[in-house]
């Protein structure tokens, strides 16, 4: 995994950042009002896929611990809203067909990947996936066209996490001449589909705030 540098660490840190404001969300709220099961249900599908290797694959305590959050909190979530809160989760606005996402990036990785083997084509599902995910809470977002600050706040810092592995990539590229083309390639589309969002956050969410703070 090469050294760990700053731009990769405020990645992790900001995806860290995201599951704690949506769980302390759904948690404190008692409420999955705004969120898409959907995603969240891709998501947890994105980590059991990538992390297959959890036991049999000792990086680091660090690589361990961020593997077992990420595992342990998308399963939590998920719990929270088909189970514990079901009865706020709004399923008429959550509609985006999930096998849409997931059987086309499956077949790709079949197709595209570093090499043929069973841990390798799911960890490329996993990174091809995770570009495509938010899918389902972004088509929710627009239906709706209401956006909670705290889930505006979780998907700005899911936004971040991928934008700041672009960045970790580039000077990846400078310092180690590492280049990984798959997962490259799928943070791009993936920022480009929360691109709108961070306009829509930037406008509506800051704006917002600010004529709160105004004085009448």
């Amino acid at each position: 995994l090469g050294v760990m540098n700053i731009f990769r660490f405020l990645a992790d840190l900001s995806h860290l950042l995201a599951a704690v404001v949506l769980f302390h969300k759904i948690w404190r709220t008692r409420s999955c009002e705004g969120i898409s099961g959907r995603s969240q249900a891709l998501f947890a599908i994105v980590f059991t896929a990538r992390y297959l290797d959890l036991f049999t694959n000792f990086v680091s305590p660090y690589n361990t611990v961020m593997k077992m959050f990420f595992l342990g909190s998308s399963f939590g979530v998920c719990y929270l809203m088909w189970f514990k809160f079901k009865a706020t989760y709004d399923r008429n606005n959550d509609i985006f067909r999930m096998e849409f996402l997931a059987i086309p990036t499956f077949l790709l990785a079949l197709v595209l990947n570093h090499e043929f083997t069973f841990m390798e084509v799911m960890w490329t599902w996993s990174i091809y996936l995770e570009a495509v995910a938010i899918m389902p809470q972004l088509f929710m977002l627009t239906k709706t066209g209401n956006a909670e600050t705290i889930t505006a706040h979780y998907l700005f810092a899911l936004g971040l996490y991928r934008a700041l592995y672009i960045v970790n990539w580039i000077y990846r590229y400078y310092t180690e001449n590492f280049f990984d083309i798959i997962a490259v390639i799928a943070g791009i589309v993936q920022t480009v589909l929360y691109a709108d969002f961070f306009y829509l956050y930037v406008t509506k969410v800051i704006n917002a705030r600010k004529n709160f703070e105004m004085p009448a």
